[in-house]
C-alpha cells in the first residue's frame, strides 16, 4: 500500500456441507394384498444442506420372475412436486412420497429404491 513493501496476510476457514437427502421411515414394509390390488404408504423425503433449488428423482426397481419376465410394480408420486426449495430460513422443506406397488402376478421383493437430485446425491 502506498509503495510499502509491507505484507499481510489474511487467513480463511470455513466448512464444507455436503447436500444430503434423508428418508423416514428408512425401511418400508409394504402389506400383501391380493392380485393386482394397489398397496401403498407415503414417506417423507427430508432434503439437508441444499443452497440451490434441485429436483428428487427415484430410480424404481425393476423385478425379474420365475419365467424370465421383467414387471416394475412401484410407482411414486410426488403429491407436492419433486423441486426442493431452500426456505426463508435456510432451511429445505420436506417433501411427501407416496410409494405404491400392484402386480397381477405373485411377487416377493426385497431391495432398493434410490431417491437422487440432479447431482446424484
Amino acid at each position: 500500500l502506498n509503495d510499502n513493501p509491507s505484507q499481510y496476510k489474511i487467513t480463511l476457514s470455513g466448512t464444507v456441507k455436503s447436500p444430503k437427502i434423508n428418508v423416514n421411515p428408512p425401511f418400508l414394509m409394504l402389506m400383501p394384498v391380493p392380485l393386482d390390488v394397489k398397496t401403498e404408504t407415503a414417506i417423507n423425503i427430508i432434503p439437508e444442506d441444499y443452497l440451490r433449488q434441485s429436483q428428487i428423482q427415484v430410480e424404481l426397481p425393476e423385478l425379474e420372475l420365475e419365467d424370465g419376465d421383467r414387471i416394475y410394480p412401484f410407482s411414486v408420486q410426488f403429491p407436492e412436486g419433486q423441486d426442493i426449495v431452500l426456505s426463508s430460513d435456510g432451511t429445505n422443506k420436506e417433501l411427501i412420497c407416496h410409494i405404491s406397488f400392484r402386480s397381477s402376478r405373485p411377487v416377493s421383493f426385497l431391495g432398493n429404491m434410490f431417491f437422487i437430485d440432479e447431482d446424484k446425491n
